[in-house]
């Protein structure tokens, strides 16, 4: 678990350098906005969230994963991160920011992702 980071993660730099080149600058973990955002459009309103499929609970195949071992441990584990995030949306959403999630399966194909943030940031 030590090795488990929580920023500077492999997804969240191709996300950034996706976003950069798109010319879009941005703030990085807003300690101030709940959820501590990683990628954070002042100027905009708009936030990114990058989520790992695991630690979330994606619908992907990496999200359906369980470990075998301490079954009951991860599973609340993994079901707080879930209704952590909808919290930290529902209260960002209701301060009218705009916010998207970005799920680690995404970050595979950069064509496909740079399209989705550009849609978004437009």
């Amino acid at each position: 678990m030590r090795a488990v980071r929580a920023e500077g993660t492999t997804p969240e730099m191709r996300v950034r350098q996706a976003v950069h080149s798109l010319g879009y600058r941005y703030a990085l973990h807003r300690k101030d906005l709940p959820g501590k955002p990683d990628l954070v459009f002042v100027s905009r309103r708009k936030i990114i969230f990058v989520h790992g499929c695991f630690w979330h609970m994606h619908r992907c195949r990496h999200g359906k994963i369980s470990p075998a071992s301490n079954v009951d441990y991860w599973r609340s584990k993994r079901e707080r991160n879930r209704q952590r995030d909808n919290e930290h949306l529902q209260s960002l959403r209701a301060a009218d920011w705009k916010v998207l999630v970005v799920w680690e399966c995404w970050t595979r194909d950069m064509p496909c992702l740079s399209k989705r943030l550009a849609d978004f940031l437009e």
